[in-house]
């Protein structure tokens, strides 16, 4: 992603401080959500950070790999929502990439943490990084999905943005449950005159 240029020195300070660290997700998949050409985006779904089990984080936020057995809970609720929104029983598969070949973003905020550690690298810049890619989603009329605070706070970049509470088991029942914001998506789309999302994970 030619965005990332500009942030080189930085990337390369952050991957200094991570110098021997076991990560999650591993490292050739720290920048996977970018490999996807900008110009193809059109919707972004913002994360937190990695889920820190290992070998569970694939670069996707929200996401796991195919060899994952076991769902985290967060993702959990979100195939649960899906199911419950688009209609029919929620998908058996958490791997989320195929909706990265349909352009939707999957992009936690923070890239990286440390495995068996939730949030351990949150001071480490990688914000200026996210946010910087979210101001550019935001001026190319990217549709946002923001679950969480954290994910909120980048409503200022989005004109069209569809904002809930975390999917976390925490808070999903204050508001995530019934959100509907993979049709939300659709029917923006709609007026806008463009092609839906096809959200299934086949």
């Amino acid at each position: 992603m030619p965005l990332l240029n500009t942030y080189q020195e930085k990337i390369s300070q952050i991957f200094t401080e991570l110098a021997g660290e076991n990560l999650a997700p591993p490292q050739g998949q720290i920048f996977r959500a970018l490999e996807i050409d900008l110009a193809q985006v059109r919707v972004v779904i913002f994360g937190q950070d990695p889920y820190p089990t290992l070998n569970v984080a694939n670069g996707l936020a929200f996401s796991i790999s195919k060899e994952s057995r076991r769902h985290p809970p967060s993702l959990r609720n979100i195939l649960r929502e899906l199911g419950d929104d688009l209609g029919g029983a929620a998908p058996s598969s958490g791997d989320l990439s195929p909706w990265s070949s349909r352009g939707v973003l999957l992009l936690n905020r923070v890239l990286t943490t440390r495995v068996g550690v939730s949030d351990a690298h949150k001071k480490l810049g990688w914000q200026e990084i996210t946010d910087a890619i979210a101001a550019e989603l935001g001026r190319r009329g990217v549709i946002a999905i923001l679950w969480g605070a954290r994910a909120r706070e980048l409503g200022k970049y989005f004109s069209d943005r569809i904002e809930s509470v975390h999917p976390s088991p925490l808070s999903a029942h204050r508001g995530f449950f019934g959100s509907r914001p993979f049709s939300q998506v659709n029917s923006i789309l709609r007026e806008r005159n463009e092609m839906e999302i096809d959200w299934s994970l086949t």
